[in-house]
């Protein structure tokens, strides 16, 4: 199998999505589920009232929706369903700077993870659903592609956890972000922060 990026389905003929528009949340918790995605995401409200609510951080109309239908259940552990909603930013200083005002405000990641082509924090809202925040670790889109079709991934396509406190710290004294991209050069995350264990075995 080849390990160059494969055209779009669009750009091979496909009438396909041209992109990914929103998300939609069903809870029983609406006020603090909104304060919680308008504080992650730094998101603005297109609309809302007292079960509903639009926000959006970007050039779209919106981008998540929080709804507050009668009878919603809370979220049960283990169920079938979306994993988790992913976010990108553009390099380390913003992923590192958004981790240090999200625990500023009480929010920390529940994992984080150097996936091999990315290096992403997990975070758990109210109801326990879980939003990735991430950055490339590559450069270009072939690169990431190829991480794919590495033994690395072969052996454990989940990735290694690390300690954000190190990664932080490493950061801010300058320690290049070429290196703390690499697949395991930060130490395992310490349990007592309740990160998981991603390693796949």
């Amino acid at each position: 199998m080849s390990t160059q990026v494969r055209p779009t389905a669009r750009q091979r003929g496909k009438l396909a999505p041209i992109r990914f528009a929103h998300a939609v949340l069903q809870t029983n918790q609406f006020s603090r589920m909104l304060d919680w995605y308008r504080t992650v995401l730094e998101a603005d409200i297109q609309y809302a009232n007292e079960w509903i609510a639009f926000i959006t951080y970007d050039e779209e109309h919106h981008r998540l929706a929080l709804v507050a239908r009668p009878g919603t259940i809370d979220k049960v552990p283990n169920a079938a369903g979306l994993a988790h909603l992913a976010y990108a930013y553009t390099d380390m200083d913003e992923l590192v700077t958004t981790y240090e005002r999200l625990k500023t405000a009480g929010i920390v990641p529940v994992r984080t993870i150097n996936h091999g082509p990315t290096t992403s924090m997990y975070y758990a809202d109210p109801d326990g659903n879980q939003v990735e925040l991430q950055i490339d670790n590559f450069d270009t889109p072939e690169e990431c592609h190829a991480w794919f079709f590495r033994p690395q991934f072969a052996e454990n396509p989940i990735g290694l956890t690390f300690d954000p406190e190190e990664l932080v710290a490493k950061f801010r004294a300058g320690v290049p972000v070429a290196h703390l991209k690499q697949f395991g050069s930060l130490g395992m995350a310490p349990k007592s922060t309740g990160t998981e264990s991603a390693v796949s075995k």
